[in-house]
């Protein structure tokens, strides 16, 4: 009798912790979901609608300075709100070990690069089209992750890269011989500008995102001071873009020039929306991450229909669809038999997720070891 009131007891603990990591995945499901259709959504919004346009040289550099301010908070916090002792720990990470910070300097100027080239490529394309071809992304990481970590890959794997190049190639002709009217009858949007801006940052985040994953192997650090270290790099960085960029509009014209309540939710949700998705991804596998992006992208392409009278054609929906195929069979996990992953060093099992909202998606499409391969 003891022994089954104890049994009993003790499944339902495991029933209810179960239930909550179910509700809690669907949760996540959702955030991800919306945090990657609403800022390609929003950008897209802002950057069309007539009147004063904003410098997005600023709105990098504004995301950087609230995304290091929100690091360091939480910081405080983990130190219990002691000042002295945050202070003195802010100066030995970043000030003392300053080899350990400048190995950021190379993936802070890369991702600067690559926020400022999101908003020149979502000028310029359709919202649905950006999302689709943005998933270039993966395909890039992988290549990277096989050179400079000497992963590998499955079969399965390798043939969804070749589904996702052939599912962008497909909307890519769709949409040369019939771009969408308001790109062809606006003079300031180019689709070659567009489609050239979003190659270069699929490049760029892919050679990033690994050459950042490459550097948390073996540290100590935690997320919130990379991201620190990341953001003091970005700020500057940023500021030096805007300067060469539009230094004098910005000096007449002031670095606000044209916010409005819309371009500061971009604004806030590039810098948060990323901190909150490193948050929630930790309850996400990744069969989750690859349905989020996928559905993402019906979700973009819906509204991008009644927000920007979008077309969808057959050719489209076919790219599209192989897209969100490819991504899903991407993220699958390796069957017990596939080819072994390299041996993880002792420190990788701590390693922390990578830079929130930048190479974070690197990780949900790295090949993963089960744990037969990593015994093997």
């Amino acid at each position: 009798m003891s022994g089954g009131s104890s049994s009993k007891a003790g499944e339902v603990p495991t029933r209810s912790q179960s239930e909550a990591n179910r509700k809690l995945k669907y949760i996540s499901l959702a955030v991800l979901v919306v945090q990657n259709a609403s800022l390609i959504l929003s950008i897209r919004y802002v950057r069309t609608l007539p009147g004063d346009r904003f410098f997005t040289t600023s709105a990098v550099v504004m995301a950087e300075v609230l995304k290091v301010a929100t690091c360091l908070l939480i910081v405080l916090l983990q130190k219990r709100c002691a000042l002295k002792e945050t202070l003195w720990f802010l100066l030995d990470s970043v000030v003392l070990q300053y080899q350990d910070t400048l190995k950021l300097a190379v993936p802070s100027l890369i991702y600067t690069l690559q926020n400022n080239l999101q908003y020149v490529a979502i000028s310029n394309l359709p919202a649905a089209t950006f999302q689709v071809t943005y998933q270039l992304k993966i395909l890039t990481t992988a290549l990277f992750s096989v050179l400079m970590l000497r992963k590998s890959l499955s079969r399965v794997q390798w043939v969804s890269l070749l589904l996702l190049f052939a599912g962008v190639a497909i909307v890519q002709v769709q949409q040369e011989g019939k771009k969408e009217a308001a790109v062809a009858d606006a003079s300031n949007q180019n689709y070659m500008v567009g489609l050239v801006a979003v190659v270069i940052s699929c490049l760029s985040s892919g050679f990033a995102g690994v050459y950042f994953e490459r550097i948390l192997k073996g540290s100590s650090a935690s997320v919130w001071m990379r991201n620190v270290q990341l953001g003091i790099f970005g700020t500057a960085l940023g500021l030096l873009g805007m300067w060469w960029n539009d230094g004098a509009a910005v000096a007449e014209r002031g670095f606000l020039f044209g916010y409005t309540g819309m371009v500061w939710c971009v604004i806030f949700n590039q810098a948060f929306g990323g901190l909150l998705v490193a948050v929630v991804v930790k309850y996400a596998d990744n069969i989750l991450k690859g349905f989020a992006t996928s559905f993402s992208i019906i979700v973009s392409t819906v509204m991008s229909v009644y927000l920007f009278g979008f077309h969808v054609d057959l050719l489209f929906t076919a790219g599209a669809g192989l897209v969100i195929g490819a991504v899903y069979m991407y993220s699958l996990p390796k069957a017990p038999g596939g080819l072994p992953c390299p041996e993880p060093s002792s420190s990788s099992a701590s390693i922390e997720p990578p830079r929130a909202g930048r190479g974070g998606e690197m990780e949900v499409f790295l090949p993963k070891c089960s744990g037969k391969e990593k015994g093997s």
